[in-house]
């Protein structure tokens, strides 16, 4: 089969790997519909060191099951499936609680536990746990738009639905969102969704901004570092957002996002965070009253809420995506976002 292999920065190939097994009776084999491209696989696009073994990539997908391990009960070859970018048992306690992405049985993709998923086909751990089922969708004839919605629901939406979700956003509460990515604007949508009053988009892309003022965006500060702070506090009259939703991950949004938050209002971050230590102290978090929050998405909490909001036509996470590529073009789709060419790169390994 054919799957996408980053060699260290820049260096993205796609090649032939030896077709997935089953390796434990929780498994299944699935045949991917559509995979994608993370805002996250740009991080080992700038800085992955150069290596003979190339690292497997991937953990967005839509897939049809092709075969299942003895010990799985809920899927079964020909099911189409939405599979969260991190896969858990959802059985344990921690998955209980709400937070699948620190199941202690789960884990990640393009690790020694998973390959990737931008692959021909994929094995998933913990299928039971982690892979759900999409009712009533031939993904052969489904509409292009729902298949977009539906991979949207695997990492990026639900991503930014979980910023706002810990940020605890009530109805008209004024919200702050720093980065216009497809996770800055699915934080915008969800934002919307729980009734936000004022939400102001810190992005300078207007290709992108014009999508976040259409998902509900009241505002757009295209300024950075302390003259968007500025802006922004401006904005609020001076007293900053109840909620900042920070889908950058790195330090500058950070400091962008303490600079807003309002006394006794909360940070919750998603932006997959580029440095190891965050200020808290008296001029950051300490003086304020401020809470920080955040974290990685745990989807599959709540994938079944959101698949169904999509066959609905409730929301249509799906319009992040803006360019299609086959897997032969992996490395196109990589520098085309990360030249900002592109928002997001959907891949279908049929073409």
């Amino acid at each position: 089969m054919k799957a996408a292999f980053m060699y260290g920065a820049g260096d993205v190939r796609v090649e032939d790997a030896p077709a997935p097994v089953i390796q434990e009776p929780t498994d299944a084999i699935v045949r991917a519909v559509r995979a994608c491209i993370c805002g996250s696989d740009l991080h080992p696009y700038h800085s992955l060191p150069g290596s003979e073994h190339g690292l497997s990539m991937g953990h967005e997908l839509i897939a049809v099951v092709e075969e299942v391990g003895a010990d799985v009960r809920t899927l079964k070859p020909g099911d189409f499936v939405v599979v969260p970018f991190a896969f858990s048992d959802n059985t344990c306690e921690i998955c209980r609680d709400g937070f699948q992405t620190a199941c202690p049985h789960g884990g990640w993709y393009g690790t020694p536990a998973a390959a990737g998923l931008q692959a021909e086909l994929a094995r998933i751990p913990q299928a039971d746990g982690s892979a759900v089922v999409v009712p009533g969708v031939d993904p052969e004839t489904a509409p292009e738009g729902l298949l977009k919605s539906l991979l949207a629901l695997s990492d990026v939406y639900l991503t930014g639905y979980h910023a706002a979700f810990m940020a605890g956003i009530e109805p008209g509460q004024t919200v702050t969102v720093i980065g216009d990515g497809a996770v800055g604007l699915s934080a915008v949508l969800a934002a919307r969704r729980m009734g936000a009053g004022t939400i102001i988009l810190m992005g300078r892309h207007a290709a992108r901004t014009d999508l976040g003022r259409e998902w509900g965006a009241t505002h757009v500060v295209a300024e950075r570092g302390a003259e968007g702070v500025a802006t922004v506090m401006e904005l609020t009259g001076g007293l900053g957002s109840h909620a900042v939703l920070e889908a950058v991950g790195h330090m500058p949004a950070y400091e962008q996002a303490y600079g807003v938050v309002r006394p006794g209002g909360i940070i919750s971050r998603v932006g997959v965070p580029q440095y190891e230590e965050a200020p808290v102290g008296f001029g950051s978090l300490f003086g304020k009253n401020a809470r920080l929050a955040g974290g990685p998405a745990p989807v599959r909490a709540y994938l079944e809420d959101a698949i169904r909001d999509v066959l609905d036509g409730v929301i249509d996470p799906g319009r992040v995506f803006d360019r299609t590529i086959g897997l032969s073009e992996a490395a196109a789709g990589y520098a085309a976002m990360d030249a900002r060419e592109a928002l997001k790169v959907m891949v279908d390994p049929r073409r």
